[in-house]
């Protein structure tokens, strides 16, 4: 009497299930912050920044009295070519997105746009930071130097001129990176970026109907206390509303373009 076996049979395996965890915030940032100098136009532009606030203090060095080589004029001076140039790596890091056609993969890997535009500012406000931080840095250098070469050599720095001048920085790099994400173009943002705030200041020098508008909208008056120290509530208020117009509005706004924009 033969018995026959029935063959095993065997339960198939699930298919494996692929998890994709949300990316962090300081991990998105920190790509963001690579990003800044991923690009040629980037890097050279912070090789630029660089080298134009060590610049800023040879020429305090040599060719400003003594009396002018202190801490404090080398910082104030210093803050220029980063205040001016900074905003422009801000256009840079929303608009290279779409210029690179790089937004794809951007918003593929991290579908939340909103999360991306966030990492951008707090990117951008990072490297604010970094500028202000090289900028004393350097600015200490040149001192020593200036003091060695027979300048006045003072340290002395009001803390509201430290703290003003990195608030300058974060105002214009986060009016970049409005600018940027409203235009969604370089060219058209860098232009309109400058254009813009300078016809308004010199229409509101021209026309005496504009003098008290310019006073409250006018981004080149409202900042200029900040090089000064200890402002008082009447600035900080100006200041407040025109960085609402300049800065808030923008970035809001470019936040629901880019949230809404089709990217192909």
């Amino acid at each position: 009497m033969t018995t026959t076996t029935k063959p095993a049979t065997t339960t198939p395996a699930a298919p494996a299930t692929i998890t994709t965890g949300r990316l962090p915030m300081a991990r998105l940032t920190l790509v963001e912050l690579r990003k800044l100098a991923d690009t040629r136009a980037g890097f050279w532009l912070l090789v630029v920044i660089g080298l134009a606030t060590a610049g800023t203090s040879a020429i305090i060095l040599g060719w400003s009295a003594d009396q002018e080589m202190t801490f404090e004029g080398f910082f104030a001076f210093g803050l220029l070519p980063s205040a001016v140039l900074l905003p422009v790596l801000g256009v840079l890091s929303v608009t290279s997105e779409w210029s690179q056609r790089t937004a794809l993969s951007t918003f593929t890997l991290v579908p939340t746009r909103g999360r991306v535009l966030i990492a951008k500012v707090t990117a951008g406000v990072l490297i604010a930071v970094a500028a202000t931080v090289a900028t004393a840095a350097l600015s200490a250098v040149a001192n020593v130097l200036g003091r060695a070469l027979g300048g006045d050599g003072a340290w002395h720095l009001d803390a509201s001129l430290l703290w003003q001048g990195l608030l300058l920085q974060v105002i214009f790099v986060l009016m970049g990176i409005g600018f940027g994400a409203l235009l969604l173009s370089t060219p058209l943002a860098i232009v309109l970026y400058f254009a813009l705030p300078m016809v308004w200041t010199i229409l509101g020098e021209m026309i005496k109907g504009l003098h008290t508008a310019a006073g409250w909208l006018d981004l080149n008056v409202t900042t200029a206390p900040l090089s000064d120290a200890d402002m008082t509530g009447n600035e900080y208020a100006r200041l407040a509303v025109a960085t609402a117009v300049w800065v808030l509005v923008p970035l809001v706004a470019g936040t629901v373009r880019v949230l809404r924009r089709e990217v192909t």
